[in-house]
């Protein structure tokens, strides 16, 4: 049975090659989104049903294009409409708007 010594050298090549490893992780780029999204793919992202769906489409909260019968929906667009419906989360249980004086 070998005893083998680890010194600080060893410790700090360890660190440089684990902090090299962990950054060249952060800096890789997520996988492409899709650009264009058909309604069954809106549906699962957005968890709603075909006629909710349909619903945001006639009231215009979500743009789309038809193309021979079949409905295609902007990643892009979809994301403003998710922002722009943003809703704070300020607000608590335990601070309630209507509390506060």
């Amino acid at each position: 049975m070998a005893i083998e010594v680890i010194t600080r050298e060893d410790l700090n090549e360890f660190g440089t090659k684990l902090l090299a490893d962990i950054s060249a992780m952060l800096n890789t780029k997520p996988a492409e989104q899709k650009q264009w999204l058909k309604s069954n793919e809106v549906r699962k992202i957005l968890n709603i049903s075909p006629g909710t769906l349909q619903n945001l489409r006639v009231n215009g909260t979500i743009t789309y294009t038809k193309i021979g019968g079949i409905l295609f929906y902007s990643s892009a667009d979809l994301n403003k409409v998710l922002e722009s419906n943003k809703v704070d989360a300020s607000v608590s249980l335990f601070n309630p708007k209507w509390l506060v004086r």
